[in-house]
């Protein structure tokens, strides 16, 4: 018995992480709005709308969502959000009008939203008695895979060394597809014992944000308003910040978004093995230092070294701010569990804010004033390292 439960443990543990591996797609609009900027000739500022509202839904959907796996479940709500996200990669390959991307992003925002708030509360369901902080992070090193493939996909179809059928750089959206259809037929086929859904116990929209009176959790929520607004900034400033100081052309910047990507990656794997033998506001503070010492160099870099290694210091040190902050939430209201995850991943609104802001202060003064808006982010996660336990 205990051997097949062992395995069914296994089994359900694949499943969810392949989920965080579709949950990293949203990512991918990063390259692509720099795609999109040059397929339509539009400004910092036009461009940047396309990941604002990706994130934009995640202010609208994360607090219902977190009532609705009350009454559906979490794994249900995994499934839906799967499910969006496949019509939303499905809707961007016919076409490459600007109206037609924005709903598909937009698509793509919604499913992420879903994903993002009935998936980490998963997590604590599956495995039972570990470390959620550390599991959480594993699962954004999966997260981070696809973050780090999506520009290397698109690159080698917009420079056709890769059997497009006409799709060009768009060719990541069938390529995602296909996993995202694996991804719900798995955990489809997967069964999770998560108890009864709890809608005798659902609460309402106004009974959700009155969490935010807790300080912890307002404190958690802007925490993570600030880690994805460097996330998403940084995907989609890095290269133009090479073409601005380096002269580089898009295929040849779209490296700094693998890089930034490639360095996440390392830092989610690493991460999950750091956090079980070092204490998290240690590892913490170390990795918002980094992210300080990136702005420096992102801000005055003139040189490819200083502005890989500033890029490569973001990826890491923001590697694993989300899953330390969104642990230390979930702690402080294990009874509302599914609320606060709703909560946590409305701040991943900030994704919305950022980059319209960013595009605004890029227009006016160069990419340094982008990273400025980035800088504001960091300083206020210096803030909370006192409240990591």
């Amino acid at each position: 018995m205990s051997s097949k439960m062992s395995s069914a443990s296994r089994i359900s543990l694949i499943s969810v992480m392949l989920a965080f591996f579709t949950m990293g797609f949203v990512d991918l609009v990063g390259i692509a709005s720099n795609y999109v900027k040059s397929d339509l000739h539009l400004s910092d500022a036009v461009a940047n709308i396309m990941p604002s509202l990706v994130f934009f839904w995640f202010l609208v959907f994360a607090v219902p969502t977190g009532m609705l796996m009350n009454r559906i479940g979490r794994r249900r709500t995994v499934l839906l959000s799967i499910a969006v996200t496949l019509l939303s990669l499905l809707l961007a390959m016919v076409g490459s009008s600007f109206p037609l991307m924005l709903c598909a992003f937009s698509l793509l925002g919604i499913g992420n939203a879903l994903m993002q708030t009935s998936l980490n509360p998963l997590v604590a369901t599956v495995v039972k008695g570990g470390n959620l902080a550390s599991t959480l992070t594993f699962g954004q090193f999966v997260k981070a895979i696809a973050s780090f493939l999506a520009p290397y996909i698109a690159v080698w179809g917009a420079t056709a060394q890769l059997p497009t059928f006409g799709l060009g750089w768009k060719v990541l959206f069938p390529i995602y597809a296909v996993v995202a259809i694996t991804a719900l037929l798995l955990l489809a086929s997967t069964p999770i014992d998560e108890g009864e859904p709890s809608a005798q116990r659902a609460t309402g929209f106004v009974d959700c944000v009155r969490l935010l009176r807790r300080p912890l959790v307002l404190l958690s929520f802007i925490g993570i308003v600030c880690h994805v607004g460097i996330d998403v900034g940084t995907n989609a400033t890095a290269p133009k910040i090479l073409m601005e100081r380096l002269g580089m052309g898009l295929h040849e910047a779209a490296f700094a978004t693998s890089l930034y990507f490639a360095f996440r990656t390392i830092g989610s794997l690493t991460g999950s093995m750091l956090l079980r033998v070092v204490k998290a506001r240690i590892f913490f503070a170390l990795s918002v230092v980094m992210m300080l010492a990136s702005m420096a160099g992102m801000a005055w870099g003139e040189s490819p070294a200083v502005l890989y290694t500033a890029i490569a210091l973001v990826g890491y040190g923001n590697s694993n701010i989300f899953p330390m902050i969104f642990a230390e939430a979930l702690r402080s209201d294990s009874e509302h569990a599914n609320e606060v995850s709703g909560l946590m991943v409305m701040g991943l609104a900030g994704g919305a804010v950022f980059p319209l802001v960013m595009g605004l202060a890029s227009d006016a003064v160069g990419q340094i004033g982008a990273v400025a808006v980035m800088a504001v982010g960091v300083c206020y996660l210096l803030t909370y390292i006192r409240r990591i336990s």
